[in-house]
Parts: structure tokens; sequence; C-alpha cells
């Protein structure tokens, strides 16, 4: 007889960047060829870039746990929601230390197999200029910019209206 293989797929980006100090929620989504059971456990564990073994970071277990030891103690909150197949996790206060691939690795008995998500860390001392930055001072300055010609417009209608009233006055007062 052939059984049928259960299916579980684990989600994650594949890379992301952060800022040094700052707080990052690693998102980390599942979808099961079952329904989520009591019995559903969640694992987070991180890899350093040096490749010394692994180490824990989170584990869920019909509720958060949060590890004793380790450098994440006290750093990392659940910030999932079971029902929505959502057990993503927040890190607060990133260091350069941080660099390195966290994984998320979920079991709904019985789709207990399956994918392991796996997101790779770079913990950076200021973010790269993005696309979004670039687009943002690009219309700031297009703004700006038009404010700038508006009150040109202005103050120069002002000063030709003064030199009319001027020339206006100076020729009533030569009649």
């Amino acid at each position: 007889a052939l059984w049928l293989a259960a299916a579980m797929e684990v989600h994650t980006s594949k890379e992301v960047d952060a800022v040094n100090g700052t707080n990052l929620r690693l998102k980390c989504t599942f979808s099961s060829s079952s329904p989520v059971s009591q019995h559903l456990s969640v694992t987070w564990n991180f890899q350093p870039e040096d490749q010394s073994s692994h180490e824990p970071v989170f584990y869920y277990f019909k509720e958060p746990y949060n590890l004793p030891t380790g450098r994440f103690k006290e750093r990392v909150t659940w910030d999932g929601n079971i029902e929505r197949n959502d057990v993503s996790i927040v890190i607060w206060n990133l260091q350069p230390t941080d660099n390195g691939t966290f994984t998320c690795q979920v079991k709904n008995p019985p789709d207990v197999g399956g994918t392991i998500g796996e997101v790779r860390l770079r913990v950076v001392q200021k973010v790269h200029f993005s696309e979004i930055h670039f687009l943002a001072v690009a219309i700031g300055s297009a703004c700006v910019l038009m404010i700038i010609v508006v009150i040109v417009v202005i103050i120069c209608r002002h000063h030709r209206k003064k030199a009319q009233e001027k020339r206006i006055e100076v020729a009533e007062t030569e009649l």
C-alpha cells in the first residue's frame, strides 16, 4: 500500500538586513496538510556566520517558551498567531554578533516532515539607500522645487503690480 506523505511547508524571507541596536520581526509562516493540532511545536535556532554549532533561540509548544540561557536570553519575544499559521518572533537590540542564519521549524502532528525555513540576517551599521529612499527624496525635492517656483511667480507678479501702480501714480501726477 502507498502512504500519502504529509506536507509541511515553512516560509521565511531568504535574507534580511537590519540596523544595529534596532528590533527585528523574523517572519515565519507555515502551511500544513493537516489541521493545526494542539501538539504543534515551533523551534527557532541560530547558526552564527562562523558555522559553529546551532544555538536554540525560541521554542513554542502550546505556549511560547523563552530560553533561560544563551545569547538571545531576554531578547526574543513571540509575535506569532497559530490560528493564522504565523510563528514569527521579534529579536530585540540587534548586535553584530547576531549575524548568521536563523531556522524556523514547525511540526504539526502527523505533519512533522517538510521544509525548514531559513533566513540569513545581516546586522549593519546603517541602512543602505534603497529605491524607496530614493523615491522619497525625488518626490520631496520635486515638491520643494514646485513651492519655490510658485513663490518666485508670486513675488514677480507682486513687483510688477507695484511697478505698474507706481507708473500710474507718476502719470497721474504729471497730468
